[in-house]
């Protein structure tokens, strides 16, 4: 069987939960400046999870610091339609001082939730990850697998929290599970499938793994190699079977192609 893919360059929406429009970033200044994007369009709608797809060094990262907050583009417009975006990176980054609980438990300390809210909340999400019952453990107590457990946990705590619970919230993942062995990391990712259908949140999914994209993304996004800009996108979602391995050679095939288009350039 053939998978047919539909392209989603050109896909409408009507509620964003962050739209890029024309985003450059460039760091330092004149012949010694890198361009690292160059005019990125990208829409995320509420409750999407959309993956960054493309060659190490394309710019995903940036893009992604760019919408955290993180960094400034030096051209074009980010809007965002959404809570703060919380993130999560490579490394769990978990204070080794605190506990499992207390590291899910700071964001909303910093947003001011009184204690008794926040510790359910945290006793929840805990349980969200499948974590009850080690909130009393320190970060070198936990396996890889479980550190990242509690730091999807805490990027969840600042994902969900608003003042009034009116934006949609919004996760931004920097290749979150490329550190873990094979067998946690497809535990996680099934994990994180269900983590996202159960709190709606819209998610930024940065791989350079296709096979990854595939299986969690609803829709792929690929980055052109440097300076970034979206060169096709491919909508991915209820795939299975030999349909998702059908998504996997074309989009593979595509990115060799840009891959191969700039080492020849």
């Amino acid at each position: 069987m053939t998978a047919t893919l539909e392209d989603a360059s050109v896909r409408p929406t009507t509620e964003y939960a962050v739209r890029l429009t024309g985003v450059h970033k460039t760091f330092g200044q004149g012949a010694r400046g890198v361009a690292a994007l160059a005019g990125v369009d990208l829409e995320v709608a509420p409750g999407e999870f959309v993956c960054l797809l493309g060659a190490s060094g394309c710019g995903k990262t940036t893009l992604l610091n760019i919408v955290a907050g993180l960094d400034k583009p030096s051209a074009g417009e980010l809007e965002l339609n959404s809570s703060r975006p919380a993130v999560m990176f490579q490394e769990a980054a978990l204070m080794p001082w605190l506990t499992a609980a207390a590291n899910v438990e700071l964001p909303l300390r910093l947003a001011g939730v009184s204690r008794g809210e926040r510790r359910s909340r945290t006793a929840e999400l805990l349980e969200l990850v499948r974590l009850d019952g080690v909130g009393g453990k320190r970060p070198h107590e936990l396996s890889g697998g479980m550190r990242q457990r509690v730091a999807l946990a805490r990027a969840l705590a600042s994902a969900l929290h608003t003042s009034d619970g009116s934006l949609p919230p919004l996760l931004l993942m920097d290749e979150p599970f490329s550190a873990l062995d094979a067998i946690t990391r497809d535990v996680l990712q099934s994990e994180l499938l269900r983590v996202w259908r159960s709190t709606g949140a819209a998610v930024v999914f940065v791989t350079h793994d296709v096979r990854e994209a595939v299986r969690l993304g609803q829709r792929v996004v690929l980055l052109s190699s440097r300076p970034g800009k979206v060169v096709q996108e491919w909508q991915v979602g209820d795939l299975s079977g030999p349909e998702e391995l059908d998504a996997i050679a074309v989009i593979n095939q595509r990115l060799r192609e840009v891959i191969s288009s700039h080492a020849a350039a």
